[in-house]
């Protein structure tokens, strides 16, 4: 059975105010439908371990979402995410960041997290991350030094996507910036709508409406 390996932040708010947030959870929940519905394995960790904060829980009309939201498996793993100090990456053949604000608070610079990153990267793995969750690669670097976006294509969230969501001016950085210096090339389509980039093993995803997409180039790529 493939096994799929998912950071979660431990940042509980949007940036440094006092908004609630987290992980986004449809970004979390619709990707774990496609790889579920594949037949594969998941486990959810974090920096510290425990449980760990989600947002857009109460969507109306998102049946995926709350069908996911309610599992009691799903539960058990969010309220006990395993700390990465604990994580046997050669245990996973796929790595998927979800996004959602919280996570440019810690795993875009965590480096305990991107070493298990670059690790399984190096040893054939594939990565992939969709909406925010591309601002955690940029902590990534491979053994001979460079950074594992250094020749890689991605996208993310837009700055067109932040002001649109009112949140410009409270994120810790723009990703769209970030990944634009950081990445050998950074695309986007018009804002909200599916843009999936696959180069080599890496697989990035722009928006939420993305994450299904993401998750199936995942499949896709583990199954061929």
């Amino acid at each position: 059975m493939k096994k799929i390996l998912i950071p979660v932040t431990n940042h509980p708010t949007l940036g440094t105010t006092d908004q609630e947030n987290g992980t986004f959870s449809p970004e979390l929940t619709h990707a774990l439908a496609v790889f579920l519905k594949a037949g594969f394995d998941y486990e959810l960790i974090s920096i510290n371990g425990g449980a760990a904060p989600i947002y857009g829980t109460d969507i109306e009309d998102d049946d995926v979402n709350t069908k996911i939201l309610d599992d009691q498996q799903f539960k058990q793993k969010l309220n006990n995410t395993i700390a990465v100090s604990k994580v046997n990456i050669d245990d996973y053949d796929a790595i998927f960041y979800p996004g959602g604000f919280g996570l440019l608070s810690d795993l875009a610079v965590n480096q305990e997290v991107a070493a298990l990153s670059a690790k399984h990267y190096e040893n054939g793995g594939i990565i992939s991350a969709v909406c925010h969750g591309p601002g955690a690669l940029l902590p990534i670097t491979l053994s001979n030094g460079e950074k594992l976006l250094a020749d890689k294509s991605v996208t993310g969230f837009t700055r067109e996507e932040e002001i649109d969501y009112g949140t410009i001016e409270h994120i810790p950085f723009l990703l769209e910036e970030a990944l634009a210096r950081n990445a050998a090339r950074y695309n986007k389509v018009q804002p909200w709508n599916v843009f999936v980039i696959e180069d080599q093993r890496l697989i990035t995803g722009q928006n939420p409406a993305s994450a299904h997409a993401v998750a199936e180039a995942v499949v896709n790529a583990l199954t061929k």
